[in-house]
């Protein structure tokens, strides 16, 4: 039955997006690359095979907005992630730019990081379909002591975005369905680390300075740390798309693609430099001034197959190309005279293959289970770093859905990720060669993901 939006379901939706965002002030886990692909809890039961196609609830706003006409009432879905990433650093003779290993400890990270989605959708008059989510697509979260052995290359990482996505499909005919929507993304940037004063006062010695200033002073390489904390926001604007064909009517086949978007983030970048060396702030390097950086989100294109052999039994398969080619360099410009801080990524495109079933258990009773591999982005242990300290993952997912009423339905989905043992070999780029020191080691590490949602119609 065609409805046309109701002025309370607005109000619905207003309420419950404003506490979704309220939300996300919490930090954020990374996936592949630093995209998040938990964006529901019957997705995360299957892993997320079938995304584009399965079209079983709201979340398809996200995954594919052509299948929004496959939702016959009005429906809510919202989502909650708990994602619980544990890693140890193992350090293999990491050195100074001069040679000397680097002091510091090895280092355990310990991580939880809670992720909501919401999505609202409506039937409309003449085919049409409405739909609304808010949720995540990227998110990133590195947290170390000050005295880590990588201290010089990072401390703190970390990455908030929302996404706010309203989405029509339209339905052509008895098989075919278009969607198209737009999103308003706001991403939030934090990164921290530790500055070698000590060094950067001896690379001056005999040009800027007299030699033996710097002992004369009490400084000397690692000995003599600073701080830089740098922030940054943007708010951007981006597109998505998608195509739901009904093949069969046990089997079909979506495509989704989601448009790049382009960041320019704007902020400040504080430094705390050691009192004994407070000169080398008189040449305006290393004062508190405004900084930006562009950045361009990956776009995405996903295609996805569903096909029921039975009454109970149905398979699904997913393919999704992020195209993380344009994260080439990590550039960050400074208002003040300071020269461009640059690091080079180099990343290549990444391929996440997953397949996925789902059985009916009974009537009210629906089992999940399915495997994935999500291949990183990062070319080699040179380009990687520890603010992400990406690999290949496996997954292997479980879960279930469970019908309460004819209204209310709710989903639990489980995966584990399998890492291999990571390995970095990274040298921090400057343009001060004292302090270009080398990150050598490797990182031991899984993450478990635990979701539920919560699904009305209405």
């Amino acid at each position: 039955m065609s409805r046309i939006i109701h002025p309370s379901a607005i109000a619905v939706t207003i309420a419950v997006t404003t506490a979704i965002v309220g939300s996300l002030s919490s930090g954020q886990a990374s996936a592949a690359g630093f995209a998040l692909t938990e964006n529901s809890a019957s997705g995360m039961g299957n892993a997320f095979a079938g995304a584009s196609a399965t079209a079983s609830d709201a979340s398809t706003v996200y995954f594919n907005p052509a299948g929004m006409t496959h939702l016959k009432q009005r429906q809510i879905s919202g989502a909650l992630h708990l994602i619980r990433t544990r890693a140890q650093y193992v350090d293999q003779g990491s050195t100074a730019a001069g040679g000397a290993l680097l002091s510091g400890s090895n280092e355990n990270i310990q991580a939880d990081a809670l992720v909501p989605n919401f999505y609202y959708v409506v039937p409309m008059e003449d085919r049409w379909t409405f739909g609304l989510g808010v949720n995540v697509p990227f998110g990133l979260k590195t947290d170390y002591e000050d005295d880590w052995v990588g201290r010089y290359h990072a401390v703190k990482s970390q990455i908030e975005s929302i996404n706010i996505n309203p989405s029509f499909a339209y339905q052509v005919d008895e098989k075919l369905s278009l969607g198209f929507g737009l999103s308003a993304q706001y991403v939030d940037v934090t990164l921290t680390n530790v500055v070698d004063f000590g060094s950067i006062c001896e690379d001056l010695e005999g040009s800027t300075i007299p030699a033996g200033t710097c002992a004369s002073l009490g400084a000397s390489p690692q000995g003599n740390d600073g701080f830089a904390d740098l922030q940054a926001d943007s708010l951007s604007w981006g597109y998505n798309f998608g195509l739901l064909y009904d093949i069969t009517p046990r089997s079909r086949a979506g495509i989704a693609y989601r448009s790049r978007v382009a960041h320019t983030l704007e902020g400040d970048a504080d430094f705390t430099v050691p009192g004994n060396l407070a000169f080398l702030t008189g040449s305006g390097n290393f004062i508190d001034t405004d900084l930006s950086s562009n950045a361009d989100l990956p776009e995405s294109f996903s295609f996805s197959l569903y096909h029921e052999y039975s009454e109970k039994l149905a398979v699904m398969f997913d393919w999704t190309l992020t195209r993380w080619r344009r994260f080439d360099e990590l550039r960050i410009d400074y208002d003040s005279v300071q020269p461009d801080s640059v690091t080079t990524e180099k990343w290549n495109d990444s391929d996440r293959y997953s397949l996925g079933f789902n059985y009916q258990y009974s009537e009210t009773l629906m089992l999940r289970g399915g495997v994935a591999l999500d291949e990183t982005s990062i070319p080699d242990r040179t380009h990687r770093t520890p603010r992400i300290p990406g690999n290949d993952r496996r997954w292997v997912s479980v879960g279930f859905g469970y019908k309460i009423n004819e209204a209310l339905s709710v989903d639990v989905g489980y995966s584990h990720l399998f890492l291999n043992d990571t390995k970095i070999n990274h040298t921090y780029e400057s343009g001060v060669s004292t302090i270009n020191h080398t990150l050598k080691g490797k990182y031991e590490s899984s993450v478990d993901i635990f979701s539920t949602q919560l699904n009305m119609k209405f």
